[in-house]
């Protein structure tokens, strides 16, 4: 059980928490990867929608630093240690990479939803997971993350017309079929 190091007296059973931490601790990785993203996008963005773009991507980036202070509470609280740094976010996110190369809104307004889609996608999969595990706590936590991702998920696909739209779900559900 790689998960539990510190001593609490939290009264979950420490398999429990040694379960939910390393799960939590992946999702973690994600949601960095995602403030991440989005923070490419914020940068990068251009065109006639760029200052709404801009400033959309800087309010989600906000949210995905928010749900990062979330994950990594709940792991310490469990016991565990946050495991936040570079080299273990680049080795385990699942997200897909984001394109570096691209400026267009609409290039972005793609790729920004493919990326929380799939986020959406590994945190709802968290909270089913969370659940079966019987920390209420981190199943609402996960909870609270994937109303926000669906969110800012609905805002984004809001600037594309349909056809990026469908082009970006079918490119989702190929990501996520690949891993």
């Amino acid at each position: 059980m790689a998960g539990a190091t510190h001593s609490t007296l939290n009264d979950l059973p420490e398999s429990t928490r040694g379960q939910v931490i390393d799960l939590l601790n992946q999702r973690l990785a994600d949601a960095i990867d995602l403030e991440l993203q989005t923070k490419q996008a914020h940068w990068n963005v251009k065109g006639p929608q760029f200052i709404a773009l801009h400033k959309l991507f800087d309010e989600i980036h906000a949210a995905a630093d928010e749900y990062v202070d979330l994950l990594a509470e709940r792991i310490v609280q469990l016991g565990g240690v946050a495991e936040g740094v570079t080299a273990i976010v680049a080795e385990r996110s699942e997200l897909p990479q984001y394109p570096i190369n691209i400026a267009s809104g609409e290039e972005h307004v793609w790729a920004l939803s493919n990326a929380l889609a799939s986020f959406g996608e590994r945190i709802r999969r968290a909270i089913d997971e969370t659940d079966e595990l019987g920390d209420t706590d981190a199943t609402d936590i996960c909870t609270e993350i994937s109303r926000g991702v669906d969110k800012w998920l609905w805002f984004v696909e809001a600037h594309a017309d349909g056809a990026t739209a469908a082009a970006a779900s079918s490119a989702t559900r190929q990501t996520s079929r690949a891993r």
